[in-house]
């Protein structure tokens, strides 16, 4: 049985929900419905005209990559304006208040792949906070979240390290859906936002994204499988090195690697360390753009054997620490500024802290890290469990 997403409940009934309103909608090229078609170009097929768009990282059809800033743009499809929500600066990563005033509601509907780094979420939090503010109800057209609803992995941001790709206190791997995060973040954040969720219909959170039979869509540039997702909470976290995280390759995330590494014996060293659930293949790629653009470089293949038992993050962490330790003169955290602070690595933004890069440069374990981070698991489970809409 499919699983009905909350868009194709929108459509099966507009009137319900938008009979009357001035609404603009927060979408990008995730937004599909059951039959492949775009909720702004379904909704306009069945009288319902949006005022305007908000398009977030990537632009309304994810054609920039990460940290391209997006201007303002026309959708090709119906004309209408698409408001980036993504610029130069990080104030306009929020909607302006003269973008939002005369409108009734604003309906969100887009594909989050389930990790705390994924800006998307960020951006529908923005905007329900100004949408609170100035008394717009927030309709949100549920999905679901990837990688399921069961597993949780990873600490939260510390105070001092928020950022796009943390801005509140969400696991790496936190096992709610977009409608959930929306719930959680208003309750905790106090914004009082009047929100409606279209839930799913047909889903059970130890789903993952293939049983619910929907088609998917990359949400960005760099997520163009399933697979992507599984492995995206660990290597994404080479973003914040100097080593590929495959991206200017037809796998990135699953492919990792730079000139420097010997990739047998990385390989081999990854291997030995048991890691559930994954088997690292030796490799060599050139990445047609990004880093090492038309370089060779050695590394790996992530490959999952048993998503049962995988812990993408733990995974990601070994990997790195790995890196480090076999490369010390070559390997280096990311100097450069990232996702618009330039004062804290990427590395401390994208770990919620400085006690991984900490543990790493002394040569410490990460067994203790490890521990800490699970204890706080747990704590998130018992913050964000109340606000499950989803057995």
């Amino acid at each position: 049985m499919r699983t009905v997403f909350g868009i194709d409940r929108l459509l099966a009934d507009p009137d319900k929900y938008l009979k009357g309103k001035r609404f603009a909608l927060l979408v990008n090229q995730s937004s599909v419905a059951a039959d492949g078609k775009y909720l702004f170009e379904a909704l306009l097929q069945q009288g319902f005209k949006p005022e305007k768009i908000f398009a977030p990282e990537h632009g309304l059809f994810g054609t920039e990559q990460d940290q391209i800033t997006v201007a303002d743009e026309v959708d090709g499809f119906t004309g209408l304006k698409a408001v980036s929500l993504y610029g130069q600066t990080k104030d306009e990563l929020k909607p302006r208040r003269e973008d939002l005033e005369g409108l009734d509601a604003l309906v969100v509907d887009i594909q989050d792949i389930g990790c705390r780094y994924y800006t998307y979420a960020y951006t529908m939090a923005f905007c329900i906070e100004a949408c609170a503010a100035l008394g717009i109800e927030v309709i949100i057209c549920d999905r679901p979240n990837p990688l399921g609803g069961v597993i949780i992995e990873g600490n939260t941001v510390q105070h001092g390290c928020e950022s796009f790709v943390g801005a509140y206190p969400l696991a790496v791997r936190h096992s709610l859906t977009i409608g959930e995060i929306a719930l959680f973040l208003n309750a905790r954040e106090n914004w009082r936002a009047k929100i409606q969720t279209i839930g799913l219909s047909g889903w059970e959170r130890p789903m993952l994204y293939p049983a619910t039979r929907g088609l998917w869509s990359q949400p960005s540039p760099n997520m163009p499988t399933f697979d992507t997702t599984v492995v995206y909470p660990g290597t994404c976290l080479f973003e914040a090195t100097n080593v590929s995280e495959g991206r200017g390759t037809t796998r990135p995330f699953e492919i990792i690697g730079a000139p420097f590494i010997d990739p047998k014996k990385y390989a081999t060293a990854l291997n030995e360390q048991k890691l559930p659930g994954v088997y690292f293949r030796p490799l060599y790629f050139k990445p047609t753009f990004h880093k090492f653009k038309d370089q060779a470089c050695g590394g790996v293949f992530v490959h999952v054997t048993d998503i049962g038992i995988f812990e993408s993050f733990y995974t990601g962490l070994s990997m790195v620490k790995t890196a480090h330790d076999l490369w010390p003169k070559e390997f280096d955290w990311r100097r450069e500024p990232y996702e618009y602070v330039a004062d804290v690595l990427a590395i401390d933004l994208l770990t919620g802290s400085g006690e991984f890069r900490e543990t790493v440069e002394r040569g410490g374990s990460l067994a203790a890290y490890r521990a800490n981070y699970q204890q706080e698991q747990k704590n998130f489970k018992r913050m964000s469990k109340g606000f499950y809409l989803y057995e």
